[in-house]
């Protein structure tokens, strides 16, 4: 072995160690990881952080997936859940059908009522403007603020909003009616907006305007969820730093509740169809290095309906969240990717030598911090919350 093939091994060795002693590892620790530290001891490392914090205990949330507007201002060079307006149809989902939907994932024992939608198609689509001013609105997430309200009230379910990009005002309005807000960062790189990449013609995919939305929730004490996608064009490096740009947030404000990991996933029609996909691989190593670089008490997620059959091979890379999986709607993000059943998950979740426990749209840890729960919103979680902060299951 040469002098420099054995630095870098004890290098390699010395950052798994700090790691597995409890120190999160630096930038040149995480990029020297990537390129060098093998796939088992990485992994080993990172279930051997996640077990000190989080023990045996996996978590998931029963939800109901509520796409309020497939609407959206930014064409992503992957994603098929924006639309242009349809002439026959409402752009939006009624108030009758929020509630509908909404009552339908109560009778199947759900929880959270996860909105997501486009982001402010107001601004492009005269449709959009049309029907909001119909319902007495002028902006999309004043609609969506009405209808998180009206599902917390009328049908007693917790609201999760993934709405796009937030101001303060519209953070501190939405507070009032979900227990828990999200934004995916995905990437803090400017060179994948260029002419013709995953993030041309996108005007809200702007890192800083997207870091400034997650920084605001800090200030107002919002449990908050983000992460990042994999496998986009991204490199090692901005993927590493994409990471770090969320822990020096959640440094300063102590408010991201998870961290979710998520590959790319090639759709017909779209720019990126025939882009390659990460191998799992690369997802199981960039799972380790999250979990290292957060350490042990982050909640780190990666979708299992994302990895098929394949997806308790996750459990080994120090993730300890399967997000959130619904028993009545499907992934309308990810259309093609059925949630895998709820009894299935667990059986799986225990073959691995788990325990798979319900919790609800925001963490134990957070529920019962001062601050992070609306007087609003506090009626329903305690109707919800069971032991621990956890699910009541009864």
């Amino acid at each position: 072995m040469t002098t420099e093939a054995l630095a870098t091994t004890t290098a390699v060795e010395a950052a798994l160690g700090e790691a597995s002693e409890g120190d999160r590892i630096s930038r040149e620790q995480a990029l020297l990881l990537f390129g060098h530290g093998g796939l088992g001891p990485l992994l080993r490392a990172a279930a051997f952080v996640r077990h000190l914090s989080k023990g045996s205990t996996v978590t998931y949330s029963k939800k109901v997936f509520l796409p309020l507007t497939h609407l959206c201002r930014d064409y992503c060079g992957y994603c098929t859940f924006r639309a242009d307006p349809a002439s026959d149809d409402d752009p939006f989902m009624t108030p009758q059908e929020v509630l509908e939907l909404a009552e339908a994932g109560r009778q199947a024992g759900c929880k959270e009522a996860l909105f997501s939608l486009g982001d402010q198609p107001e601004r492009v689509f005269p449709e959009a403007k049309k029907f909001l001013r119909k319902q007495g609105f002028e902006r999309t997430l004043e609609y969506l603020a009405a209808m998180t309200q009206l599902v917390r009230d009328e049908i007693g379910l917790l609201p999760h909003s993934n709405p796009g990009v937030m101001d303060a005002s519209d953070l501190k309005h939405l507070k009032e009616s979900n227990v828990s807000l999200g934004l995916m960062l995905e990437t803090t790189s400017l060179r994948l907006r260029q002419t013709r990449g995953p993030h041309w013609k996108a005007p809200d995919k702007v890192p800083s305007i997207r870091l400034k939305t997650i920084e605001e929730a800090g200030r107002l004490s919002i449990a908050f969820t983000t992460g990042i996608l994999i496998g986009i064009g991204e490199t090692v490096e901005e993927r590493v730093d994409s990471l770090l740009a969320i822990r020096d947030l959640d440094e300063r404000y102590g408010h991201i509740q998870e961290v979710i990991v998520q590959p790319f996933r090639a759709k017909p029609e779209t720019r990126m169809a025939d882009a390659d996909e990460p191998p799992t691989d690369d997802l199981l190593r960039t799972l380790a290095i999250a979990r290292l670089i957060f350490g042990g008490d982050m909640n780190i997620q990666s979708p299992p309906n994302l990895l098929s059959s394949d997806f308790p091979v996750l459990l080994e890379a120090g993730m300890n969240d399967w997000g959130g999986i619904s028993p009545v709607t499907k992934d309308f993000i990810n259309p093609e990717a059925a949630w895998p059943q709820i009894s299935f998950l667990k059986e799986k979740t225990a073959a691995a030598g788990f325990v798979l426990r319900e919790r609800l749209a925001i963490y134990p840890e957070f529920s019962s911090r001062p601050g992070f729960v609306d007087e609003h919103v506090q009626p329903c979680l305690q109707r919800l919350q069971g032991q621990n902060g956890y699910a009541r299951t009864e």
